[in-house]
């Protein structure tokens, strides 16, 4: 039976890339590997259809049919979160209820670009709520700088409280520190149940985000294990460690996270560490230069020699050097 979300999650849920063969196809293959990568490393879970997974590029059966595969790999050692973006509700509760068929843990949403009020806002994920059904665990996708959609504190509350379905909240609010803190004393307070929250934005905040309240990342970074490894540091009470630790890693981190190539970045990484066989993304999408592959071979052997310095090289798991192809 699928475990699903709630708000007791905890730890890194990597958003996966969706790996693709030179002609175009979902290479499933590929998508084995990194799922067994995933589990070897300690994943609660892992999300599918996000951006980084360019779900827009994907038609609802070839959705289908990676969760599917997904769910199937991982036989209930870890969830899954199967973003669910369409635009008409009807298409919407389509692809919510053929993914939690397939056994998916719950789904991920963000509102609507088209909401201008933050009343619509609320209204928008009650009206998802009705037609899914309050059984379908939600993590709220807060990430204005994509949907062009602020959502305030207070909204967030109103929203939690009425759609029962929101279980985590995912934080890409850039520079928000604050609205960490704020919410998380309003569960303090008694001013609304408790979620969970998780961050995005590769995680290039982490330390703070942590120290703030949050409960892990659900992130597409291409070395997962170092921010599972940094979360683990920071839960056994060990702050000062698990920064000392990103620090290594945050050059590479803010590497791949550049507007416009970060995707064909983090695919080119991992076809370097042998988990995907190409770095194909589907047209149209990203693809990098030879300055784009040597400056990346620069920063990786960087990396491999200030993980090896601080004694921390055993952390990178199935990587090796390889040059660009």
């Amino acid at each position: 039976m699928t475990k699903l979300i709630d708000a007791t999650a905890r730890g890194v849920y990597p958003i996966s890339v969706t790996p693709f063969l030179d002609n175009g196809a979902i290479d499933f293959a590929s998508m084995d590997r990194l799922v067994d990568f995933f589990l070897e490393i300690g994943v609660p879970g892992m999300t599918l259809l996000g951006l980084l997974g360019e779900a827009n590029k994907l038609s609802k059966e070839e959705s289908i049919d990676l969760v599917r595969r997904v769910v199937r790999r991982l036989d209930g050692r870890a969830q899954v979160i199967a973003g669910v973006s369409q635009a008409g509700f009807d298409e919407f509760a389509s692809l919510a209820a053929a993914v939690m068929g397939e056994g998916a843990s719950g789904i991920m949403v963000a509102p609507a670009p088209s909401l201008k009020t933050e009343d619509q806002v609320l209204g928008f994920f009650e009206a998802i709520s009705s037609r899914i059904g309050e059984h379908v665990p939600i993590a709220l996708q807060d990430y204005p700088q994509n949907t062009g959609v602020y959502m305030s504190v207070d909204t967030l509350a109103r929203i939690i409280e009425r759609v029962p379905n929101v279980q985590i909240v995912k934080h890409e609010e850039g520079s928000a520190l604050r609205k960490i803190t704020k919410m998380r004393a309003q569960e303090s307070s008694g001013g609304r149940r408790r979620v969970s929250m998780l961050v995005g934005n590769s995680g290039l905040h982490l330390p703070q985000e942590l120290a703030r309240g949050v409960d892990g990342a659900n992130t597409g970074v291409a070395f997962p294990e170092i921010l599972i490894e940094v979360c683990n540091r920071f839960f056994a009470g060990n702050p000062e460690s698990a920064e000392d630790l990103y620090d290594i890693f945050l050059p590479v981190i803010r590497h791949e996270w550049q507007v416009g190539i970060g995707l064909a970045i983090r695919k080119e990484i991992f076809r370097r560490r042998g988990l995907i066989a190409t770095a194909k993304a589907r047209a149209p999408g990203p693809s990098l230069y030879r300055d784009d592959h040597v400056e990346l071979t620069r920063l990786l052997a960087r990396l491999e020699r200030r993980a090896e310095a601080a004694g921390e090289s055993g952390l990178i798991r199935s990587y090796r050097v390889k040059q660009a192809a």
